[in-house]
């Protein structure tokens, strides 16, 4: 499936649904490419990181999926005339593949490797997958040390580690945005056909973090909810990027009249 790709903030994002989104990434799965794809999925707090830092714009952009997560950037393509489709996160996105391969599957396993989350967080999802998604075979999980990105020997024996594992999906949830450059650098040593960038992803399928019920996902209050529940931690960054966000705006309404000189 050839996606299409629409310009904002910078960022190259795929105009798709979630269902054509999980269409394609089992698609993927199936089929060994030459290289691994990649799938992103950037709210405003990656948003905000790209535009100061283009080096990550340009993983972004190179990623073969690039979803929307989160309601402002969905509200601002609609505002800018941009017209993404629907917000399609990581955490919604990750159960949505699980769920469409039970239903179609023909005897052959969904092989996924889990990377990231505490010690621990990712064998207990590993089981909670198992029990609702039996079609699905996580065939490794793997919590890596603090620091080990800028370990070499540690992300090769990462890579051995999936590699070995005969993975089709890996799930990486690492936190953003080392987990998009990491995908980047060392994907191809993996053996995979897709990863998906997926977050806290890993923790919400064991059951340690808590999604915001659907009422609050639907009006754009998810951020409200996890900062209600990890304060300490998530605060001072959604008050960062909420600060940041008119400026965004601001920024992307120049760019704009750039590209789009109004005809007189």
């Amino acid at each position: 499936m050839t996606t299409i790709r629409k310009n904002l903030f910078e960022i190259e994002f795929s105009a798709v649904t979630q269902k054509e989104a999980v269409q394609t990434i089992l698609q993927w799965a199936d089929n060994l490419q030459s290289s691994p794809r990649r799938v992103v999925t950037p709210n405003v707090n990656l948003t905000v990181l790209q535009s100061r830092n283009p080096e990550f714009r340009r993983v972004l952009n190179e990623s073969d999926l690039c979803l929307v997560d989160g309601k402002p950037i969905l509200w601002a393509s609609r505002l800018f005339k941009v017209h993404l489709p629907e917000v399609v996160t990581g955490s919604d996105l990750v159960p949505a593949v699980f769920a469409a391969h039970q239903v179609r599957a023909n005897g052959k396993p969904l092989r996924v490797f889990l990377l990231g989350a505490a010690d621990g967080v990712a064998e207990h999802a590993a089981k909670k997958i198992i029990a609702q998604y039996p079609s699905v075979q996580v065939c490794g999980v793997y919590s890596p040390p603090f620091g080990f990105e800028r370990d070499a020997a540690e992300c090769e024996k990462i890579c051995e580690r999936i590699c070995t594992a005969q993975a089709s999906i890996l799930v990486i949830g690492l936190g953003a945005p080392k987990q998009e450059f990491w995908a980047a650098a060392h994907l191809g040593k993996t053996g995979v056909n897709v990863a998906i960038c997926a977050g806290a992803t890993i923790d919400f399928l064991a059951g340690e973090k808590l999604r915001a019920p659907v009422w609050m996902r639907r009006y754009g209050l998810e951020w409200l909810f996890r900062t209600l529940t990890e304060p300490k931690r998530l605060a001072k960054r959604y008050v960062g990027d909420g600060l940041a966000l008119p400026g965004l705006l601001w920024s992307e309404y120049q760019r704009q009249k750039k590209v789009r000189p109004r005809i007189s």
